[in-house]
């Protein structure tokens, strides 16, 4: 049954009316036009869809929309202000942190969740904080490597 669900999405009030136990990336993209979510498996298990909801990287497969409710979504659309990249995806860009870059979007977005309450984060800390963003195509080393650069832009330590 449709329902109006009022949230924030990459900074500014939206209200979508549709079935709050439909998942959150078919709200995104097909609702509200934010294609940059991809949907990997669609179990929650590859984390290509990530999301950050109130800062916090879920899953948006497998997320109802009635679980954002009054919360704050961003997504990969939502990360670079003014036309200017994040550091994370500024990072990925200069080491070349992806091949296909269906898995990328998610990825930034766990990086930059990781980086935000750590941006200091060691190597081991990275591979922990990613473990669950799976990548195909063999572009981990880049994408760590990005990720600490990022880091330190961020604020981390040298």
């Amino acid at each position: 049954m449709a329902a109006t669900t009022a949230f924030t999405l990459n900074g500014r009030q939206v209200r979508v009316t549709s079935d709050r136990s439909r998942m959150l990336v078919w709200v995104l993209r097909q609702e509200l036009g934010l294609t940059g979510t991809k949907l990997g498996c669609g179990a929650g298990l590859c984390n290509a869809c990530t999301v950050l909801v109130d800062d916090e990287p879920v899953p948006s497969c497998s997320t109802p929309l009635g679980d954002v409710a009054g919360k704050s979504v961003l997504t990969i659309e939502g990360l670079a202000l003014d036309g200017v990249l994040n550091p994370v995806q500024q990072a990925f860009h200069d080491h070349h942190a992806f091949q296909c870059g269906f898995c990328t979007p998610g990825m930034i977005l766990t990086a930059y969740a990781l980086l935000k309450k750590d941006p200091g984060a060691d190597r081991a800390r990275i591979i922990q904080g990613l473990d669950g963003n799976l990548c195909r195509c063999g572009a981990h080393v880049r994408i760590l490597d990005a990720v600490a650069a990022a880091g330190k832009v961020m604020g981390g330590a040298e």
